[in-house]
This record gives C-alpha cells, structure tokens and sequence, in this order.
C-alpha cells in the first residue's frame, strides 16, 4: 500500500448487523499486486517507499487512497460493489503513476480487504486485487525510490533477516502467493474464492509485548490474549521471523 496524505472521504458503514467499531474513519485505498512469470517461477512486484510520510521506507505492492475521481458513483459501503470499482480504478492509476504499468480493469482480481487496528492513528479500509503484469516498471523516483521483482519466499525471507520492512497485510499477501507455482494459478484461485476480510486486533504475550496480528476468528481476537486456547487465524510477529497460522 502506498496512501498518499488523506483527503475527506466517507466514513463507512459496518457490514449489516456489525456494531461499528471506535477510532478514526477509514480511509478508502487499495492496492495491487504484480505478478510474472521469472526466469525461476512466480514473481511479485515490490516497490520501497521513500524515508517521510506513511510506510516509510517500507517495501509495499503498488498503491493509495482512493480519489474523488476513482470514486464516481458515491459508494459508501465496505461491500458495495460501486466501491470495489472505485478501488479498482485508483490501484490501476497508482500502478501506473508509481511503477508505469498500464493495467486494465478487467485484469484485476478481488483477494483481500484490510482494515487495521481500531486505535490506529491512520486507519486505510484497503481492497487487494492480483493482476499479471508485463512491460518495464518505471518508478516515479518521488514516493518510489526503488523496485524488484522476487519470489514471494525470497521476499518473505528478506524480511526476516531484517534486509526489507513491511507492513503485515504485505507479508500475509506473499505468503498466500507464494503457496502458487506461477501468475495463471494464483489468479485462478483468487477467482474461485470469496474475497478475506481481515479486519484486524492487535495480540499480546503474557509480559504485554506485541506477538502477533489477530483476524476475525481467532481465539484471541476479542481481548489480544494470544495464548488464549482455540482456533488460530493470525500472523505471528517473532523479531526473528513472521509466520502465518491460519486453521483450516
């Protein structure tokens, strides 16, 4: 994700019968995912964002807030699917202004929607969506400092041993690709499900340190007790290594 300084937006409704949730409005944003088939399989795009503003520094999927303009039709709703078109077209204008990729609407996949904690400071209500990508990338040399294409592992591993940062939902994206052999798989498999909603509570270990990111469905979701027994849905965040655990 790569949001630019927020402009006014709606303030969405929770889904039907969802209480809403306290803290700042969601900013709506979205975020699109590069794939190629490489020389040794399946690669994804990554972009390192410049040293100010959000994600510093960080190694993120093109991407940004959605504009007035990519919003034509007034949307408001997390699930509508107006909104989901606006999204669309903002991750292909940021995919064009920041890596120089021309991608269609059609070429698009829905994977996932992101929303981050509810006392974030900022807070980006995010659609994912995967598309195959040809062509040089081209990065704006302003918000993009720099770019490589990598195997999704290979990037995951960087950050573990501290060579990139990122943000959890980039990691928790690459880990899902990266259980595909080449581009044509993973769109296919993003076609057949319905997207994740990953809406997300921070969790703590017993000494109150941050371990993990918690989703909807896991044991520890409610109060952040990360040891509490019970099914598993979160990405464990060791210094050392990340790690996804998702039952099922």
């Amino acid at each position: 994700m790569v949001p630019k300084p927020p402009k006014p937006a709606p303030r969405y409704a929770p889904e039907p019968g969802a209480a809403a949730e306290p803290g700042p409005a969601p900013i709506p944003a979205a975020t699109v995912v590069p794939l190629r088939n490489g020389p040794g399989g399946l690669e994804v795009l990554l972009l390192r964002r410049n040293a100010r503003g959000v994600f510093a520094g960080m190694w993120v999927f093109p991407g940004g807030q959605v504009d007035a303009a990519d919003r034509a039709g007034g949307a408001t709703r997390l699930d509508d699917d107006g909104e989901i078109a606006g999204a669309r077209r903002a991750a292909i204008r940021e995919a064009r202004e920041e890596a120089g990729l021309n991608l269609r609407e059609q070429d698009l996949v829905t994977l996932s929607f992101w929303i981050p904690p509810p006392d974030a400071p900022r807070r980006f209500a995010t659609w994912f969506f995967l598309a195959e990508a040809s062509g040089d990338v081209v990065i704006d040399e302003d918000e993009i400092h720099d770019h490589q294409w990598l195997s999704p592992r290979a990037a995951m591993a960087a950050r573990d041993a501290g060579e990139v940062e990122m943000a959890p939902p980039t990691f928790t994206t690459l880990w899902w690709v990266a259980r595909h052999l080449d581009a044509e798989s993973a769109l296919d498999a993003a076609r057949s499900l319905t997207p994740e909603r990953f809406a997300t509570h921070l969790g703590f270990s017993s000494d109150r340190k941050l371990a993990a990111t918690l989703w909807e469905g896991d044991a520890g979701y409610d109060d952040g007790d990360v040891e509490k027994p019970g099914p598993r849905r979160r990405l464990w965040m060791d210094p050392g290594a990340w790690r996804v655990e998702i039952d099922g």
